[in-house]
C-alpha cells in the first residue's frame, strides 16, 4: 500500500475572497498488475566439457515494480540439468556447474530460468539461454569387440582383404581422426609387417602372401588405434588369424614301400590261413584333421573272395586259404582317397606271389600247385640240414661196418712172402718203382679181401717215386692182424 497525503484549499471569488484548507490523505492499494523481469549478465554461451564443477558461467539479476507480496520474486532454473542457482543477493543470483559434463551425452544444454512474484495471482516471466559445450579429447577410440578372430583359407590371393577393423571414437574434428598401426611381433624372424597390412585410416586389414596352412596355422597380433588430439589416446585389439585349410595335399602312400610308379611285389606262402595279414596299405595326408582322414578302397582285386580290405586301417587279409585253383600270382590295386571335398586320392600296386614251403614232390616238379603246403622256407632248411648230417653219418657207419666185416683171417702156414709189383702207369713190374711227372701222386694200399682188393687214395708230393709192393696172406697165429697189408716206400 502506498499513501498519498494532499492539502486542498478552497478559495471563493467574493471582494475579500475566503478560504478554506483541508488535508486529504490518499491510501493506494496496490495491485498485481507488474510482471517480474530478469537481467542476465556475464553470460558464457560456451564451455569446454571438462570445465571444473562450480564454475560460474552466468550472473542474472530479478526485478518487480509492484509492491508487497506482488513486487516479491523468486528465480527457479528447469530440472535435471547439471546446474544450479547460487543466491548472492535479494535480487542476485549466479549460475554455476553443479555436476562434470559430458559432451558426447549432451553437447547443449538450454536453460530456462523462471522468475515469478508472490501476487495474487502471482506473475511470472521466463528467459532461455543455450549453454553450447566444446570437445576435448577426453575418449579413447573403441574397439566393438576386444577381440577379433579371422578365419582365413589358405591358398589366399597376396592383397586379399582379410577384415575391417573399425575403432569409434565419440570425440570431435581431430580428436576423432583415427589411425591404425600394426603393433610389431616377430614370429621366426619374421615380422608382423611382412605378412599383414592395414590401411592407417580406415582399418582394412590385408594379407601380404599367400598362407600355406601347413606351414602356417595361425597368428596373433595387436592392432592400435590412436586419436589425433593433443594428447593422443589410444587403445588395441587382440586379432587371432586362423588358417583354414584346403584339400590341397594328395595322400602319400609310405607303406608298402616303393619307388615312384613303381609295382610292390610281395611272397606269401600259400598255406597262409584264413584271417591272415597278407600286407597293410599305410597313407599319410598332410591336411588337416578331418581333410586328412583316409579310407582305403580296392580299385583291382582278381579274386574277390581271396582278399579283404579294411577300409580304415588299409590291412589285407586272406578270406580264405588257397587253393590249387587260385593263381600263384595275384595283383591287386589300392587306392587311399582322402576326405577332402573334391576328394585327393594315391594308389598302390600290389603283386602277391604265392611260394611252396615244403619239399618239392613230384606235383611241383610238374607245376601242379598243391592244395596248401606242409613246410615253411625255414622248416624247409632245417629238414634238408639234418637230412644230410643223417645221410653222412649212416655212411660212415656202413663205411666202418664194411671194413671190419672184410679183414681177412691170416694164413699161418704160408710164410711170408714178398712179391713186388713196380708199375710205371699202365705196367707191372717186379720190384719195381712208379714214376710220373703229373702234378699228385696217388698211394696205393693194397689188401687182399675176400671179395677183392681194396684201394685208398691218398695225395702225394709231385716229383717222389714211390714203390708198391704186397705181402700173401699169413696164416701164423702169432700175427695180431687180420690181413696182409702192403708195404709203400716212398722215395725221393
Amino acid at each position: 500500500m502506498k499513501i498519498y497525503e494532499l492539502h486542498i484549499e478552497a478559495k471563493d471569488n467574493g471582494p475579500v475572497p475566503l478560504t478554506g484548507q483541508c488535508r486529504v490523505t490518499v491510501h493506494v492499494t496496490d495491485t498485481n498488475d507488474n510482471y517480474p523481469e530478469i537481467t542476465v549478465k556475464s553470460l558464457k554461451n560456451t564451455l569446454k566439457e571438462d570445465v571444473p564443477v562450480g564454475t560460474v558461467i552466468a550472473v542474472v539479476g530479478i526485478s518487480d515494480r509492484d509492491t508487497g507480496d506482488n513486487g516479491k520474486v523468486n528465480l527457479t532454473i528447469n530440472k535435471q540439468i547439471p546446474f544450479l542457482l547460487n543466491k548472492t543477493s535479494e535480487s542476485h543470483y549466479e549460475l554455476v556447474v553443479a555436476q562434470p559434463l559430458d559432451r558426447e551425452k549432451t553437447p547443449e544444454y538450454e536453460i530456462t530460468l523462471v522468475v515469478t512474484d508472490s501476487g495474487t495471482p502471482p506473475l511470472s516471466d521466463n528467459e532461455t539461454i543455450t549453454v553450447h559445450l566444446l570437445d576435448v579429447n577426453d575418449n579413447a577410440p573403441h574397439f566393438p569387440q576386444s577381440f577379433y578372430t579371422i578365419p582365413v583359407v589358405e591358398n589366399n590371393a597376396p592383397g586379399a582383404l582379410l577384415s575391417s577393423l573399425t575403432a569409434l571414437d565419440p570425440d570431435l574434428h581431430e580428436n576423432q581422426y583415427l589411425v591404425y598401426f600394426i603393433i610389431e611381433k616377430e614370429i621366426v624372424n619374421t615380422s608382423m609387417s611382412m605378412l599383414f597390412s592395414i590401411n592407417p585410416e580406415n582399418g582394412n586389414l590385408y594379407a601380404l602372401k599367400t598362407f600355406d596352412y601347413e606351414i602356417e596355422k595361425e597368428f596373433l597380433f595387436h592392432i592400435e588405434a590412436r586419436d589425433s588430439g593433443v594428447p593422443p589416446r589410444s587403445s588395441n585389439v587382440t586379432v587371432h588369424i586362423i588358417i583354414m585349410d584346403q584339400n590341397d595335399n594328395t595322400p602319400v602312400i609310405v607303406s608298402p614301400w616303393r619307388a615312384h610308379g613303381s609295382v610292390v611285389e610281395e611272397k606269401i606262402p600259400r598255406s597262409t590261413d584264413k584271417g591272415s595279414l597278407v600286407a597293410k596299405v599305410i597313407a599319410i595326408d598332410t591336411d588337416s584333421v578331418h581333410n586328412s582322414r583316409i579310407t582305403y578302397q580296392f580299385l583291382q582285386n582278381n579274386d574277390a573272395t581271396l582278399f579283404s580290405l579294411d577300409q580304415y586301417n588299409g590291412e589285407i587279409r586272406t578270406m580264405r586259404m588257397f587253393s590249387y585253383r587260385d593263381a600263384r600270382h595275384q595283383r591287386l590295386v589300392v587306392i587311399a582317397k582322402d576326405n577332402g571335398e573334391p576328394a585327393l586320392s594315391a594308389t598302390v600296386t600290389i603283386k602277391l606271389s604265392t611260394v611252396e614251403t615244403a619239399m618239392k614232390s613230384y606235383s611241383d616238379m610238374t607245376e601242379v600247385p598243391l592244395e596248401y603246403d606242409i613246410f615253411s622256407d625255414l622248416n624247409l632248411y632245417l629238414v634238408i640240414g639234418l637230412g644230410s648230417v643223417s645221410f653222412l653219418l649212416l655212411i660212415t657207419i656202413l663205411v666202418t661196418i664194411v671194413l671190419k666185416c672184410q679183414k681177412p683171417k691170416p694164413n699161418k702156414s704160408a710164410p711170408p712172402s714178398r712179391n713186388s709189383v713196380a708199375s710205371e702207369r699202365n705196367s707191372t713190374f717186379a720190384d719195381s718203382t712208379l714214376v710220373s711227372n703229373d702234378a699228385y701222386w696217388y698211394s696205393l694200399f693194397l689188401a687182399e679181401t675176400r671179395k677183392g682188393k681194396l684201394v685208398v687214395r691218398q695225395p702225394v708230393p709231385k716229383g717222389q717215386r714211390y714203390i708198391v709192393s704186397s705181402l700173401p696172406r699169413s696164416t701164423g697165429l702169432s700175427e695180431t692182424s687180420n690181413s696182409a697189408a702192403s708195404t709203400l716206400q716212398v722215395r725221393n
